[in-house]
């Protein structure tokens, strides 16, 4: 298949201008394929040639300006157009689409729950060609005309308001110009809840089977989406560009969510089954806020090509937690952000694959390279880069030059160069040479303070080792007079750190501060370090700073030594040891428990000292759920209960929870925690294949079929380890959900001896796998299927050999690389603990 380069792109755009596309789409025809008709009506300004996309499992029949065309033209997803004439054209395609189970084009499911099937289309960057036949590439927007043929007691939906005509037929409304990447269909026999607000129809929608579990997030759902929708209504000029707003929770989604214009598509992992934290509704509230944020910024207004990609995401993402935070009752998003969502973009940034928030257009030649770019740069990076140049701007003019590029680019395309004309517009700030500094550079920053004191004052400049300018408040605390366990603010003051050297010395009255935070309310992106003196009040007191958003720059601060060999693991996890136990924060307990559960226990530690680590661990789960027994704090318990369940190293205590179905004092063991248990159990060998079959027997929907794969393939048996490889590699026929429940399950440190000779099988497995079943599998295989727990010389020299082939499938390609520093900077990070 080719894949669509940026030079093809741009000369289509200047051959040809696409005005309408007429869809008509029949999912009557069986389980395999669907009928896909489609109308292209479109000018040629010149005498030339070009050519249009689509992946048929049949291509029936093509014709132009009313005259056949030789289906067997077809070049692999390409059917050539050649001597066009200048002026108007129709082109006609009468085609067969194959089902995706992959999550790609037009994903088909049935839920084992009741049986009903249910379909959605996921069409972003160039899967469109998979559904109908397109000119593939967002700068050749077009209206859209949908028509959808349906099962009679079906429900569609689409970007435009959708109207019932009879015989299961559907029309959906006209659609604004849009990029083809941006249609959607969704159909099935949805269960909605349907409202309006300011005129505007809103519908949230999933599938039947879970209908109760919406009903019980219902009014969150749609009170977070009307005070999204009125805020933004707030901040834009631009009012709401389309004719409703529905929210379709469906299956085996890859991504969080989509953002189709008028119909956004989200996993339907956002419809809770089982308990969840706060913190978990704020992450689903600012994805609800990040998607509606691409409304305006990436629907009504489009990149033009692929490498301005952060023109979307980044600002969505930066609009999501900011507005999330102004609108709702989560007011401390930012704390989320900062340890749980940040690290991604310092981890990605850090990496051999790293690339600018904005690369140069040639950086990005063609979608494939495109695709890669989705992660922790665009999204993480990106919104702190654009929180930095808020700070350093100010709102008001921020968004007088973001209103100011929706406004000239509305339903048209744009590019880096245009939003920041729009923004130097706004403001006698040198933007340009802002956005040259941090848009188009990579790598991380790293500010550390510098001190000196005398009798009367003492002297702050913050060192720098980098090359971007940060504009960044810096935090002073003293131990309190009456309990030196607390700690209190006395100052807090802001810097400016010059792109090219240190920052200015600043002189302050008094003796030093017990601690100084660089960097304070975490508005720059830049790793800080502490100095020697405030190193130790952290240490013992750290949950004593009275600003969340402060310990969590401090914890950042620590993962930061961690992984760049500066703080020994063990240090880092006493550290979580002695003051998870008195943190208020829920966000900070979750994201010190996962680097500490994940990185350190499975990567930085050695693995004679994993068990060591383990039972650290267990402790301080112990005492976070001792401490929630008065029921005050369920979340935290929650929180404490699934990482006391993922860190046992004996299988006696969590078999008691499974056995009796709850955790003395609470919770309730509800369907994820018990499968959460199984597969712990499983690992430890405590578990059988009859006990996993009774669990899905009482469990039999999508998520129980998952968590039953993804036990038995944690089995530390050598025949369900074959099994469960046979079924990731060997055959076609897992779906994109079921594929990573297996892979998910399939090594287990504890069981690396046993799963020691599937290491080198790896690496050709996965590279003919990724061949065969595309982008999403590939990345997959990638990111949950790599033998993450074998960190040895081995498996690098493995890994490296395998990228010294030519025939790695790209998006497999990046993950790869990815792994394989993470598994450097495993082998560094052990080294140092032991040096």
């Amino acid at each position: 298949m080719s894949v669509l380069t940026r030079d093809e792109a741009r000369t289509r755009a200047q051959l040809i201008d696409v005005h309408r596309y007429a869809v008509a789409l029949d999912v009557t025809t069986g389980s395999e394929t669907f009928d896909s008709r489609t109308v292209i009506h479109f000018t040629a300004r010149a005498a030339g040639d070009t050519f249009v996309e689509l992946k048929p499992a049949t291509l029936r029949s093509l014709a132009l300006d009313g005259e056949p065309l030789d289906p067997a033209a077809l070049t692999g997803n390409r059917y050539p157009l050649t001597a066009l004439t200048p002026g108007e054209h129709e082109l006609r395609v009468d085609a067969d689409m194959h089902y995706s189970r992959t999550g790609e084009g037009m994903h088909r499911f049935t839920d084992p729950t009741d049986g009903e099937t249910y379909l959605y289309t996921q069409l972003f960057m160039e899967d469109v060609q998979r559904v109908f036949a397109a000119f593939d590439q967002p700068d050749l927007k077009a209206v859209f005309d949908v028509a959808v043929t349906a099962p009679e007691n079906w429900t569609v939906l689409g970007n435009g308001i959708a109207t019932h005509t009879g015989g299961g037929r559907w029309t959906l409304a006209t659609t604004p110009l849009i990029s083809t990447y941006l249609v959607a269909v969704a159909a099935g026999p949805w269960h909605s809840v349907r409202t309006e607000h300011a005129g505007i129809p809103f519908g949230l929608h999933c599938r039947r089977s879970l209908a109760p579990h919406l009903g019980e997030d219902a009014d969150e759902l749609l009170s977070l989406t009307r005070a999204c929708f009125d805020r933004y209504h707030e901040k834009f000029t631009e009012p709401y560009p389309f004719d409703s707003y529905d929210q379709a929770f469906v299956p085996e989604f890859n991504a969080g969510a989509m953002e189709n214009p008028g119909l956004v598509t989200f996993r339907d992992e956002f419809i809770y089954r089982s308990a969840v934290t706060d913190t978990e509704r704020q992450s689903r509230g600012m994805v609800i806020a990040h998607e509606m944020a691409h409304m305006w910024f990436g629907d009504l207004v489009t990149l033009a090509w692929w490498d301005d990609i952060w023109l979307n995401e980044s600002f969505a993402e930066y609009m999501g937690y900011q507005t999330l935070a102004e609108a709702t009752r989560f007011t401390d998003t930012w704390v989320d952000f900062a340890v749980g969502r940040k690290p991604w973009g310092y981890d990605s940034d850090q990496r051999p694959s790293t690339h600018p928030v904005a690369p140069e257009p040639d950086a990005v030649p063609d979608t494939a390279s495109a695709m890669l770019n989705f992660d922790g740069i665009s999204y993480a990076k990106g919104a702190s880069a654009l929180r930095q140049l808020v700070a350093w701007l100010g709102e008001k003019d921020f968004l007088a030059g973001v209103n100011r590029h929706i406004s000239r680019h509305k339903y048209g395309n744009a590019t880096l160069a245009d939003f920041v004309d729009s923004l130097a517009a706004a403001t006698d700030r040198d933007v340009h040479a802002w956005a040259a500094a941090w848009l188009r550079t990579t790598g991380v920053d790293t500010l550390t303070p510098r001190t000196t004191a005398t009798a009367a004052d003492w002297t702050l400049t913050a060192a720098h080792r980098g090359s971007r300018p940060h504009r960044i408040a810096v935090a002073a605390y003293d131990h309190d007079i009456v309990d030196a366990g607390r700690l209190v603010a006395r100052d807090r003051f802001e810097i400016d750190v010059p792109a090219d050297g240190d920052s200015a010395p600043t002189t302050l009255p008094g003796r030093s501060p017990a601690l100084l935070v660089l960097n304070d309310g975490d508005l720059s992106y830049t790793k800080i370090r502490l100095d020697p003196a405030s190193w130790d009040t952290a240490l013992a007191s750290l949950s004593a700073v009275p600003d969340p958003l402060t310990r969590a720059v401090v914890w950042n601060a620590a993962r930061d030594m961690v992984r760049d060999g500066e703080l020994v693991p063990d240090v880092y996890l006493d550290a979580a040891r002695n003051h998870l136990p008195h943190e208020t924060d829920l966000a900070v307990v979750q994201g010190v428990l996962a680097f500490a559960c994940g990185q350190i226990a499975d990567s930085y530690t050695l693995p004679e000292k994993r068990h060591a680590a383990l039972a650290t661990l267990t402790a301080l789960c112990r005492d976070l759920i001792r401490r929630t027994e008065d029921g005050n704090n369920p979340g935290l318990r929650l929180t404490a209960v699934r990482h006391f369940i993922d860190v046992a190293t004996q299988p006696d205590g969590i078999q008691d929870w499974f056995d009796s179905g709850h955790v003395p004092g609470g919770p309730e063991l509800d369907r994820e925690l018990r499968w959460r248990v199984l597969t712990r159990l499983a690992v430890l060998g405590a578990a059988t294949e009859k006990d996993i079959a009774a669990e899905l027997a009482r469990d039999p929907s999508a998520g129980g079929h998952e968590g039953a794969a993804r036990c038995r393939a944690a089995l530390p048996d050598p025949d369900a380890k074959e099994a469960a490889w046979a079924r990731l590699f060997d055959g076609d026929d897992l779906s994109n959900y079921l594929f990573t429940a297996v892979a998910q399950g399939f090594w287990q440190p504890e069981q690396a001896d046993l799963v020691a000779d599937f290491v080198p099988r790896y690496f050709p497995a996965a590279v003919a796998l990724a061949a065969r079943r595309g982008p999403a599998i590939a990345a997959a295989a990638g990111r949950y299927a790599f033998p993450a727990h074998a960190v040895d010389e081995n498996t690098l020299r493995l890994g490296t050999a395998c990228l010294e082939g030519d025939d790695v499938h790209p998006a497999l390609r990046r993950k790869l690389v990815d792994q394989l520093d993470d598994l450097r900077r495993a082998l560094r990070v052990r080294e140092t603990s032991t040096g």
